[in-house]
């Protein structure tokens, strides 16, 4: 599939901003991350299955404490400890997520590269589930959760650390990310990928939102805005 990123002749710098999971991958990460460390026997089945599957639902219909899922979702690899973490990872990795890189995807985001666009990769999911991933994207900028690390341990302790990538958390972070290129909105021409209504916010602010396999009600609001639909799986 071959897609061509969207231009207008405003003289602003391009950037081309992606969410992840559903987006750039057909799965969600943090779940499947999930479900990795419980078969490794991190977590108790039954209960992890149950409140994983509750969080989850609770995200797509747009009521996630987000605080709280972080806690639950990094739990495991606090227990756990930097090393054993690090090393599932990259099975993780090897096993789950390379299977899940699909060449369309990987093209659209080399696409926006070859034209010379700030790249960057915007999840609500944490930084240690994703930064190997957008790795793997050749995606150096990665706005993700950040967690807090112990200042004792200097590993983490379940908290996020500064403000979280979800919602309109991820206007406020682009803004960042942003004034540390040296420029503001009105300096770029931004064009956004998601698949759900969470992202709204940053869908609204962009000059080019593009609804990528998206969500129902995502997919209602783009066709009720004209807004481009793209189905990259």
């Amino acid at each position: 599939m071959t897609v061509t990123p969207l231009r207008t002749t405003t003289g602003a710098t391009p950037i081309a901003l992606f969410d992840l999971d559903h987006t750039l991958l057909p799965m969600d990460s943090d779940y499947e991350w999930g479900v990795f460390t419980t078969a490794l026997g991190w977590n108790d089945p039954a209960e992890f299955t149950r409140r994983n599957d509750h969080y989850y639902r609770q995200y797509k219909a747009g009521t996630l404490d987000i605080h709280d899922y972080v806690r639950f979702a990094t739990a495991a690899i606090c227990r756990q400890g930097e090393s054993n973490s690090i090393a599932a990872h990259a099975l993780f990795m090897g096993s789950v997520v390379q299977k899940a890189l699909k060449n369309q995807a990987l093209s659209l985001v080399r696409s926006h590269q070859q034209e010379g666009d700030l790249v960057a990769i915007v999840t609500a999911t944490n930084e240690f589930v994703t930064r190997p991933i957008a790795q793997a994207f050749g995606v150096p900028d990665l706005i993700a959760i950040n967690l807090q690390r112990d200042p004792v341990s200097g590993w983490y302790n379940g908290q996020i650390d500064g403000t979280p990538s979800f919602r309109e958390g991820k206007v406020a972070r682009v803004t960042d990310w942003l004034r540390a290129q040296s420029l503001a909105w009105g300096d770029v021409e931004a064009t956004f990928y998601s698949d759900s209504i969470n992202d709204l916010p940053l869908l609204e602010k962009v000059q080019h939102p593009v609804a990528t396999n998206p969500d129902a009600p995502l997919r209602a609001l783009a066709l009720e805005r004209g807004w481009r639909i793209l189905e990259l799986f």
